[in-house]
């Protein structure tokens, strides 16, 4: 069921969501959470449509919004999707003028009751993501490095206002290469002694890559600049010989280990909605990925 407010009200908008659930048999209690996107004209029809993929995982009621001129009259329009294929309820919401200013107080009513609130910003976020206005309303924050101009720039500043609850996209990229390296140490006995990570100097995902493993190992990690979209190397020196894992193409690695013959497996960059699903899958606050990013920031200050 789709319907469109023009000129409308939050009280409004709630009246209509409650109005199609009830037509539309699509209880809210059967939802788990409540997803704040804070898009842009240029990125809505993608985010919106992988918060629509993410709702067969987690259901939820996903908020979308877009400010306009702040110069305009104000103004709140509303496009209300509920049902369609989909378990959970979208709202995309646009608004201009003052409400731009205030656009939590729209957000706010329209938040499930007694679950758990997620924000998330597709494109160049805050960089203090818990003082935001919506971010406060957040249990978690999520953003996106990669979609920043100058992404480990805009990671190290991050690092700066983290709070419990905040997290990167960067960081949920990384998650394949941390489990490989992982389950590399768990089949050597050696002590390692060095790193090494291969990558473009302005990938997010390598520079964290490298911060994780020296925060981790308390060993030095060499950071060689290969470019690419993609990491292209992680390798570790241990006492019995080299730990190493070598991208062979976009969805595939070599996997070497002392003692082991080397193998083929498999290791795809994941789309947005995967990366999504993978992070609310916890909603507690991420300690792994705070002393990184404190690593992160640490060191960039030494250099």
């Amino acid at each position: 069921m789709d319907i469109t407010l023009e000129s409308t009200t939050a009280a409004k908008i709630a009246r209509a969501l409650s109005k199609g659930r009830s037509e539309a048999g699509s209880p809210a209690m059967d939802m788990a959470l409540t997803m704040v996107i804070i898009a842009e004209e240029d990125n809505v029809s993608e985010v919106m449509k992988a918060a629509t993929v993410l709702q067969h995982e987690h259901p939820s009621r996903v908020l979308g919004v877009i400010t306009g001129s702040k110069k305009r009259d104000s103004n709140l329009t509303a496009r209300i999707r509920v049902g369609a294929g989909s378990p959970g309820e979208s709202v995309l919401l646009r608004m201009s003028g003052q409400l731009v200013e205030h656009a939590q107080s729209v957000v706010l009513p329209l938040l499930l009751p007694d679950s758990p609130v997620v924000a998330w910003w597709p494109g160049k976020g805050p960089l203090v993501p818990a003082a935001d206005p919506i971010g406060q309303l957040a249990q978690r924050r999520l953003t996106d490095a990669e979609r920043t101009d100058h992404p480990v720039d805009w990671l190290k500043k991050i690092a700066a206002g983290y709070q419990p609850g905040d997290t990167d996209l960067s960081w949920t990229r990384l998650t394949l290469w941390r489990a490989l390296l992982a389950a590399a140490l768990d089949q050597t006995t050696g002590t390692v002694l060095s790193g090494r990570i291969q990558a473009d100097r302005a990938n997010p995902v390598g520079v964290l890559l490298q911060a994780w493993l020296e925060c981790r190992l308390r060993v030095p990690v060499e950071f060689v600049h290969t470019p690419g979209p993609q990491v292209a190397c992680a390798s570790l020196t241990t006492t019995e010989g080299d730990i190493r894992i070598r991208r062979t193409d976009t969805m595939t690695c070599e996997f070497s280990v002392p003692g082991s013959s080397s193998r083929i497996v498999p290791i795809r960059r994941r789309d947005i909605a995967e990366l999504l699903a993978e992070d609310l899958r916890r909603l507690d606050a991420d300690e792994i990925y705070a002393e990184t990013l404190a690593h992160l920031a640490k060191d960039s200050g030494r250099k």
